[in-house]
């Protein structure tokens, strides 16, 4: 009958237990030394290795024959104890046996000696999960057992261990096992299974792992049900992005080509992956994109913070033209997405929408002015181009053999409703004429005025000229903001006057926003008391 690996590749002396060498060593040196606590505490995350060592310490403390601290597993007392024969070592499920009756039962089984090795081994598991009255009937014999009784709790959750335990008991801190021994581990045992696991798909499944090595079988055991195994067999089989998915959807996002992003989402979904899982991978791309974009470190020591799915020239080559700032605030929509998801009844249109958020990313997704004129800068730096809609040309030349450009009478017409109703048809407003001087007017303006208002002014402003006065359109209400400013509104009105060669109005506004109404003959009546010097102040 077939034997799931993680059970059948279970570390039998503490010489096979990886990552935990800080623990193996003290109990093989405590074992030689015959210097026993009466409890142990192995507490630690999943798949660490807490219960195999139980299982590994409950035979050696009754081995015959120790060989250097580890079981020898020949003599009796290991084989019986391997077969499940020896009724003196036991081991208790907490999350089921969690009562105060459970408790009281066992303590009154530590009463007797054991009947065919040296030491009767309680082994509870998930120790966290008794209940107050079960652990309070648990405390005396824990702090004062019989000599022939041994006590090996383990849990996950240490926090809910209660203090008076935790001070009769020998603490053990299991950590997250590493990614490269996990790869190790995972090509030996696939050697000896004659599994076909490529170098790549064991330093993906390890970093999956996240530090469980159980976990790392059980993914090695369903990828290799369809035999060789190679990265896409890893990434097919668990339903997860592979290393070059992860880095296409991001390359969406950093150009903002949001149809390329959706249909690439649309792939995932139809392949059956969970949204919610391809952005939670984004996150780690995003986390290694950041080290390699702020960490100042060569390429050897990054190599060793990244994660091994991907390597330091691929990151690099994304993160030109990303801002840490972008990068940030990529990593805060994904994380508000991810929380959206938990709760939402369909988490592709949740997914989607994350999309549209990174690929039209706004000021008020920055954390600081600061933060988006720093993404603005890194563009510039790399040339990619910024989302911000070009100045149109003044006039374009038709050509020769063509048709004439249409004229005024070929403009759309724009139809008015009045409570649901089309009534009337009005000529589409005048297009107005860029002005020619607005590029040396920005050249002017250089070290003049502040140099994050001056950013905000050459990619999302344009001059047009509209009755006489220099309009600055802007793109947004942040550039609008900064041209408003009284010493950037005089230092443009100085400018514009030197490049006119005579005194001219200067106007903000906003590029969607709807032109001031006509004021008729004010604007006249302010602009002659201007030249006689009459101070006018508007309202």
């Amino acid at each position: 009958m077939y034997q799931a690996l993680y059970r059948k590749w279970r570390p039998m002396t503490f010489a096979d237990v990886i990552g935990q060498q800080h623990i193996t060593d003290t109990l093989r040196a405590q074992l030689v030394s015959g210097r026993l606590s009466h409890a142990y505490l192995f507490t630690g995350t999943r798949g660490t290795g807490k219960t195999t060592c139980a299982k590994i310490l409950a035979r050696a403390v009754n081995c015959e024959n120790l060989q250097n601290g580890d079981p020898c597993g020949e003599c009796p007392a290991c084989r019986g104890i391997l077969d499940g024969s020896v009724l003196d070592v036991t081991e208790i499920d907490a999350a089921s046996n969690n009562g105060v009756d459970n408790i009281r039962d066992l303590r009154d089984e530590t009463r007797y000696t054991p009947a065919q090795v040296k030491k009767r081994v309680f082994i509870i598991d998930e120790v966290h999960m008794l209940s107050t009255g079960a652990f309070n009937a648990l405390l005396k014999t824990l702090e004062e057992p019989p000599g022939h009784v041994l006590f090996i709790l383990a849990t996950t959750e240490i926090h809910k261990v209660p203090a008076t335990i935790l001070s009769r008991c020998q603490r053990f801190d299991f950590r997250r096992i590493g990614a490269e021994d996990i790869a190790r581990r995972l090509l030996d045992i696939a050697a000896k299974e004659q599994i076909e696991l490529t170098e790549g798909a064991a330093r993906l499944i390890a970093r999956l792992a996240d530090g469980a090595m159980r976990d790392a079988l059980s993914m090695l055991d369903r990828a290799a049900a369809s035999g060789a195994v190679n990265e896409d067999t890893v990434t097919s089989a668990l339903g997860i992005l592979g290393q070059d998915d992860a880095v296409s959807l991001a390359e969406y996002f950093k150009k903002g080509d949001l149809a390329g992003a959706i249909a690439l989402l649309g792939e995932y979904y139809n392949a059956g992956r969970d949204l919610a899982a391809v952005y939670d991978q984004m996150l780690t791309l995003i986390r290694d994109a950041l080290l390699i974009k702020t960490a100042r470190q060569d390429d050897a020591a990054l190599a060793a913070l990244i994660s091994p799915a991907y390597s330091v020239s691929t990151l690099k080559k994304l993160c030109d033209g990303l801002a840490a700032s972008t990068l940030l605030a990529w990593s805060r929509g994904i994380g508000a997405s991810l929380d959206r998801m938990r709760s939402a009844s369909n988490r592709r249109i949740e997914a989607e929408l994350c999309a549209v958020r990174l690929c039209t990313m706004g000021a008020e997704q920055y954390d600081s002015l600061g933060g988006r004129l720093e993404a603005i800068e890194e563009k510039l730096k790399n040339g990619v181009p910024v989302a911000f809609a070009a100045a149109a040309p003044a006039a374009q030349a038709a050509p020769e053999d063509g048709p004439p450009p249409p004229g005024d009478e070929d403009a759309p017409l724009l139809a008015e409703e009045d409570g649901g109703a089309a009534q009337s048809a009005k000529p589409a407003a005048k297009p107005v004429d860029s002005w020619p001087a607005w590029p040396r007017l920005l050249e002017a303006l250089t070290g003049k005025i502040n140099t994050g208002a001056h950013t905000n002014l050459k990619l999302s402003a344009r001059g047009v000229m509209e009755d006489g006065a220099l309009v600055l359109l802007c793109e947004d209400g942040i550039t609008a903001m900064l041209a408003k400013a009284e010493p950037t509104m005089k230092a443009i009105r100085e400018q514009a006057a030197v490049l006119a060669g005579a005194p001219i109005k200067v106007k903000v506004r906003e590029a969607d926003a709807a032109p001031p109404p006509q004021t008729g003959g004010a604007d006249e009546l302010m602009d002659r008391a201007k030249a006689f010097h009459i101070e006018i102040h508007e309202l």
